[in-house]
């Protein structure tokens, strides 16, 4: 089944008056569901808009995006909202996890804005444990070393149980051992069922991944 279907899907950017940065040209590709995808490309080719765009945070202004079978352009900022709560966790190059906050308590996060009401921490600690870090549960992210958070931000991506992962250069701030130990998490995770796409420009992790879609210019270059 076609989880994402992108078709012509273009976006241009004005960052200041009378320039135009045109991000993505006519974009077009599928991604099945329960792949394991790449999206790999240099520094400026569009990667972080594509990611945007399949994540539900900005909208294309040309093309058709379809998710599960529908059409994203048509959806309300709301619609949007539910939709990237319930079938997409995100994974960031930063962690992005609150300082003060216990891992148990960031991986809990998304529940908040969750329509699953019962925001139970054994939840939370089931997760934890799917990424090897239970032991760690009330530690905050500066007792963690670099690999741990990733793992606790990986946790609370799947809090949800959402269909796609998408990770934004998840091992981007990473030494070697630690960025092969996350893209093997993720490698498991998708052996389960979910829908893995990485976003990165190093060919050593896109190459863990089971197809490769590659970025150049704004373009779908292969």
């Amino acid at each position: 089944m076609k989880l994402i279907e992108l078709k012509g899907v273009s976006k241009t950017y004005k960052p200041g008056k009378n320039i135009k940065v045109a991000a993505l040209k006519d974009a077009s590709f599928d991604i099945e569901e329960g792949e394991f995808v790449a999206i790999m490309g240099p520094s400026g080719s569009g990667k972080s808009t594509l990611m945007h765009i399949l994540g539900l945070l900005d909208r294309s202004e040309k093309g058709s995006y379809k998710l599960a079978g529908e059409e994203i352009s048509k959806k309300s900022e709301k619609e949007l909202s539910r939709l990237r709560n319930e079938k997409i966790g995100f994974v960031f190059q930063t962690f992005n996890l609150l300082p003060r906050t216990s891992a148990i308590d960031n991986v809990m996060l998304p529940r908040v804005y969750s329509r699953i009401k019962k925001h139970k921490k054994a939840d939370g600690m089931k997760v934890l444990k799917q990424v090897g870090l239970s032991q760690r549960s009330n530690h905050k992210p500066n007792e963690l070393s670099g690999g741990e958070q990733q793992r606790v931000a990986i946790a609370r991506a799947l809090i949800n149980n959402p269909q796609i992962i998408l990770a934004d250069e998840p091992t981007g701030n990473l030494d070697s051992k630690s960025a092969t130990e996350i893209m093997k998490i993720l490698e498991e995770l998708n052996k389960k069922g979910v829908t893995a796409i990485v976003v990165t420009h190093e060919e050593m992790i896109a190459k863990m991944a089971k197809r490769i879609i590659r970025i150049k210019d704004g373009k779908v270059a292969s």
